[in-house]
């Protein structure tokens, strides 16, 4: 697996499990909805994520795009 298919792994389980948090738990669940999609457009333009560092410090391979 590559940094940038898990990132999309990671990203989609934060998004689904803050959205079902909301909707069986607590509505303010919402919140880490709203922060992941807020940082997904900072790093688009910063091109900086804490998460893509992490991962290609574990060794995960990197692929342009999605080739």
């Amino acid at each position: 697996m590559t940094v940038e298919r898990s990132i999309l792994l990671i990203v989609g389980v934060v998004v689904l499990g803050s959205a079902l948090l909301a909707a069986f738990h607590n509505p303010n669940w919402l919140w880490l909805t709203g922060l992941m999609g807020a940082h997904l457009i900072q790093a688009s333009f910063t091109g900086m994520c804490p998460v893509v560092m992490t991962l290609k410090k574990l060794g995960l391979p990197t692929k342009a795009g999605f080739a």
